[in-house]
């Protein structure tokens, strides 16, 4: 073996300050969340994506200067054409702004049903994990019997009662059991937090329950919830869809998605384009919010952490 001459080393020291040096700038848990996922490409392109249709339901209707409730009988079942880009239903009816449009009661109802849900299950489960013992059982014994009615005749029922079908009364309907879900999720996570060491100090310096859960709690579990919203918004989109397919849903002069295939699917055989397109929005934002969902479940995740 070669000789290696004492040239090519240099004694550094020991510098006793050095000690306390932090090998690399402080990363908090949401920044390291973010730079995580960012470096997700697909969670990247599915939020490029949602905001594009995003963008799109707010201006689309205003584009090519055709409104969407606008009928001209001389233009019926177009195809998609440089002065129709998505070509025309079978009443003369612009396909491009009616998709844009309907995009605004579909994406309303999925986030706004998704945020209320978020917000009545949070509350509710955290209060049936903090307090435990017969609350959690009273508690949660209703939760099971609001899940086991079928939405659908939920659906009926607050129609006939409110004798309107827009999208207001979809929104109270899909939302009056959706947040059960998310009540027994928060309820497990808040189950493992409760035990944690902070909650007993808290508790043995007297801070009120209610502090503690919206303090405490619901904020140590902002991650689960988060990422629970972004698989919510696509299920909301797709009840809303379903029950506008079926005539449940928003009535003319609204529109939705759902609606729009419903209308479409008569004449598919012969104007394919007017299923086509309402059908590829509702697939792009399902598809995208579920795969940001992955993204930021693992952007979110403490384990992953490095």
């Amino acid at each position: 073996m070669e000789n290696i001459s004492k040239d090519k080393f240099r004694k550094i020291g020991i510098d006793s300050s050095s000690g306390e040096a932090m090998a690399r700038p402080r990363v908090g848990y949401w920044q390291d969340a973010w730079r995580r996922l960012r470096s997700n490409k697909v969670a990247m392109l599915a939020i490029i994506i949602l905001f594009t249709i995003g963008i799109m339901t707010v201006i689309g209707p205003y584009i090519n200067g055709y409104k969407y409730e606008e009928i001209d009988s001389t233009k019926m079942n177009m195809k998609p054409n440089g002065e129709h880009w998505f070509g025309t239903d079978e009443l003369g009816r612009d396909v491009f702004s009616r998709v844009w449009q309907a995009g605004r009661t579909s994406m309303i109802i999925g986030i706004f049903g998704a945020i209320i849900s978020t917000v009545v299950g949070s509350i509710y489960g955290a209060v049936a994990a903090y307090f435990g013992g017969r609350v959690d059982n009273i508690m949660m014994r209703i939760v099971e019997i609001l899940t086991s009615i079928p939405y659908l005749i939920v659906v009926i029922l607050i129609s006939i009662i409110a004798e309107s079908r827009d999208i207001w009364t979809l929104l109270l309907t899909l939302t009056l059991t959706g947040w059960c879900g998310m009540a027994r999720l928060v309820r497990g996570q808040m189950l493992q937090i409760k035990q944690q060491e902070y909650i007993m100090a808290a508790e043995a310096l007297g801070v009120k329950p209610w502090k503690i859960i919206t303090k405490h709690l619901i904020p140590n579990s902002l991650g689960i919830v988060i990422v629970a919203i972004t698989f919510d918004i696509p299920g909301y989109i797709f009840a809303e869809s379903f029950l506008s397919y079926i005539g449940l849903g928003p009535q003319p002069p609204a529109t939705s998605w759902g609606a729009l295939a419903s209308a479409a699917q008569q004449n598919f055989i012969f104007y394919p384009h007017q299923l086509f397109f309402p059908a590829l929005m509702i697939a792009l934002t399902m598809l995208s919010f579920t795969l940001l969902g992955d993204g930021l479940r693992d952007a979110l995740d403490p384990k992953l952490r490095q």
